[in-house]
């Protein structure tokens, strides 16, 4: 049933130069560098390879932050963490307007990059960045001035509305780093600088990860400042990834290079791109806002849930980021490899990394049912968290087997360019069935916390199926950009 991987002659990659064998060390070293190799042309295994080990590891480093992030803010008790749980339910729509926009760069900038036209990956590239700032505006203007009412609606509790409200402020208020990290590192990804973009994230959370105890707690002259500190660690350490971002971008790396000429508004390529990431946007905007009605409900059963399940999504996303780093791959390759018109090449690399990621998974599965309240443990001694937090991580164990290829079709398509398939999808399933069915599940039949995370389960399992056998069918390969 799956796909084998073309020949050489079939994919069009034949070539009368002998290519020297790689050792895996040669390989690593490779991947962790940055090459200027041609993704669609490369035998597919060293292609996945090269890609995914640095994307991996970016998103590994990500989820530490996330995961460490979360373990200081613990610290002040349940309701910090819940401060970060709802400031987070806002962030979600930021999230899918960024990611969204960044599945239309990876996928314009891949598809030019595998036609052999680096100019215009770069023009659209200057494009993205434009649209990243002049979107990150009205965030920043609500998020500044409404902060305290954002959480009043998300039914925060008294501590929160005391000592949240400049954590809110400061995440939203600078939300333009996070528009310009997701956005800048998709370049890079849709170029092939895989190991770039890991350096820039290496850096940010780095820093990050050394501020958040020294804000938070305080250390000399530096005061504690609690919540807030962990918000401004954050701005200071994805600022200055988002200026070496733009100082490598400039200077030029091994597939893309942004020349002043490129950098001014170019209308019509703007709007392709504005269009283009509509269906990108609208797949995480269904997604995200799923999950803000997930979170209200949870709010109404106490500060215990939201505090649960926000350790319990952090905890998700660090396990599962490697995961994410080999889908990311798969949407490079199948955009540089329909660019350079080799789609079962593209369809290989899909299958290839799909089998890789469900064994991940699975692994992860077993590790979410054996030791939840060990896992949960790491971050909170209060035991009614420890206890909600246990319960999900044990739910989503059975569905995981499925999320990894759910993550894999889903970025095949986004890779492909066709963003408004997932979005259909996702309306469906998150929309009519994940929401009405916790709404009923938690508050109607009596289940609270329980019955949203059975709704999760249900919808999240059924999406991934679905999604896989509409992959299978091909018609993403045919998407035009």
């Amino acid at each position: 049933m799956t796909p084998t991987e073309p020949s050489a002659a079939a994919a069009g990659t034949t070539t009368a130069t002998p290519t020297p064998p790689h050792s895996l060390w040669r390989d690593v070293r490779d991947a962790m560098r940055g090459t200027g190799a041609d993704y669609t042309r490369i035998p597919l295994r060293r292609a996945v390879f090269l890609l995914a080990v640095p994307m991996v590891l970016e998103l590994v480093l990500e989820s530490t932050f996330a995961v460490v992030d979360i373990w200081f803010v613990a610290k002040l008790g349940p309701s910090a963490v819940a401060t970060v749980g709802l400031t987070e339910t806002f962030l979600f729509l930021l999230y899918a307007v960024g990611m969204g926009l960044a599945m239309a760069v990876t996928a314009l900038v891949a598809r030019r990059t595998g036609e052999g036209d680096r100019a215009a990956a770069a023009v659209s590239a200057a494009q993205a960045i434009w649209v990243a700032v002049l979107a990150s505006l009205p965030f920043a203007v609500v998020g500044i001035v409404y902060a305290r009412e954002l959480l009043q609606l998300m039914g925060a509790d008294d501590w929160t509305l005391t000592h949240g409200v400049g954590y809110l402020q400061w995440m939203l208020g600078s939300n333009v780093v996070i528009m310009l990290l997701f956005v800048c590192n998709a370049i890079f990804r849709g170029a092939g600088d895989a190991a770039v973009a890991m350096r820039v994230l290496w850096v940010a959370n780095g820093l990050n990860i050394v501020l958040d105890p020294i804000l938070i707690f305080g250390l000399g002259p530096v005061p504690a400042l609690g919540v807030e500190g962990a918000a401004i660690a954050t701005v200071i350490g994805r600022g200055t990834g988002v200026l070496m971002q733009l100082w490598i971008l400039l200077r030029g790396s091994p597939h893309i290079r942004l020349a002043t000429s490129q950098l001014g508004l170019q209308a019509a390529t703007l709007w392709h791109l504005v269009r283009t990431s509509l269906g990108g946007i609208g797949q995480m905007i269904v997604g995200m806002t799923a999950w803000i009605f997930l979170m209200r409900v949870l709010a109404e059963v106490g500060s215990e849930a939201v505090a649960g399940a926000t350790i319990t999504i952090r905890l998700m996303m660090f396990t599962l980021m490697p995961a994410w780093g080999m889908s990311n791959a798969a949407a490079t390759l199948v955009g540089q490899n329909l660019g350079a018109g080799h789609p079962e090449r593209a369809e290989a690399a899909v299958w290839r990394i799909g089998w890789i990621n469900m064994a991940f998974t699975v692994g992860v599965s077993v590790m979410f049912y054996l030791f939840p309240r060990e896992l949960m443990g790491l971050f909170t001694d209060d035991r009614g968290v420890v206890d909600i937090g246990a319960e999900w991580l044990r739910i989503l164990s059975y569905s995981f087997f499925v999320y990894g290829w759910w993550m894999v079709a889903v970025q095949a398509f986004n890779g492909a360019g066709d963003t408004v398939t997932p979005t259909k999808i996702n309306l469906v399933f998150f929309w009519l069935i994940q929401i009405p069915l916790a709404w009923l599940l938690a508050l109607q039949l009596g289940w609270q916390a329980t019955g949203v995370f059975w709704a999760v389960f249900v919808s999240e399992t059924s999406v991934g199926l679905f999604t896989l056998w509409l992959f299978s069918r091909g018609g993403w390969k045919t998407a035009k950009v």
